[in-house]
């Protein structure tokens, strides 16, 4: 039995969800906005669970607001900030930390934390939800890790630059077994990136104009792909992609399969 995918998965090489089909959120009368490539299913769009990823979501706010204190369990909960600046709140330190641009959170939720969170004026922000395996999970204490974005260098491969967060070479420490989180940036041109086929990779396009795969995409598209070996990214300027690559195949049942 395959654990992790929907069936539909193991039969689709790639898949395109345009930023206009992805969910919707607001918080705050609309203070802060979102995107979500994977949504919770009462968010609506076309994006939902698959291998541990179980909730993607791009935030954004123009004027700075607050999310109020509130809890979490069992899934580990991941904050990039990718322009400005935010500050977050934990029932464990009881106290408020900053991250800035290029830098990244974890939080272990465990047997249950609660939080708040402060996004300042003109900060973009994904916030990742990963399933550990919450039968084990939820019976750990919970606790976080933040890293500044000093903790994070580019390397320049082939072309392009290329930023781990997790997996290989990467700082952030994860329960959730498989992760890789990339950041690539490609000068103009075309380019080959190798891919695990034993992986699922899910790629954001952060920045600019780009082919992938043969398919024209814009700024916030995200494309889910199985089963290559290597996809092909023609760029447009610099383009910038955020890819999370998570296991094909898990020996435990998520949460959204239950």
């Amino acid at each position: 039995m395959h654990l992790g995918l929907p069936l539909a998965f193991y039969h689709i090489d790639m898949k395109v969800l345009k930023v206009k089909d992805q969910a919707t959120g607001q918080f705050n009368g609309g203070e802060i906005m979102e995107h979500k490539p994977i949504g919770f299913p009462q968010d609506g769009g076309s994006g939902g669970p698959y291998s541990n990823l179980f909730y993607w979501a791009h935030a954004w706010t123009d004027i700075g607001s607050t999310i109020g204190e509130h809890p979490h369990q069992g899934f580990e909960i991941m904050s990039f900030v990718l322009e400005g600046e935010i500050e977050h709140y934990d029932s464990q330190q009881q106290g408020w930390s900053k991250l800035a641009k290029g830098g990244a959170q974890v939080i272990r939720s465990g047997s249950g934390i609660s939080h708040a969170e402060k996004l300042h004026k003109g900060t973009h922000m994904f916030q990742i939800w990963l399933d550990p395996d919450l039968s084990k999970s939820m019976s750990k204490p919970a606790s976080y890790d933040d890293y500044h974005s000093h903790c994070f260098t580019f390397i320049e491969e082939q072309g392009r630059k290329v930023k781990v967060y997790a997996g290989e070479g990467g700082p952030m420490k994860l329960d959730t077994p498989g992760v890789e989180i990339v950041e690539m940036r490609f000068g103009s041109g075309e380019h080959t990136v190798k891919l695990n086929i034993e992986k699922i990779h899910s790629i954001y396009l952060l920045d600019s104009l780009a082919s992938i795969g043969g398919e024209q995409l814009e700024r916030g598209d995200f494309v889910i792909l199985s089963n290559k070996e290597e996809i092909r990214i023609t760029a447009e300027n610099e383009a910038v992609i955020f890819m999370v690559s998570s296991p094909l195949h898990l020996d435990y049942r998520t949460y959204s399969q239950t």
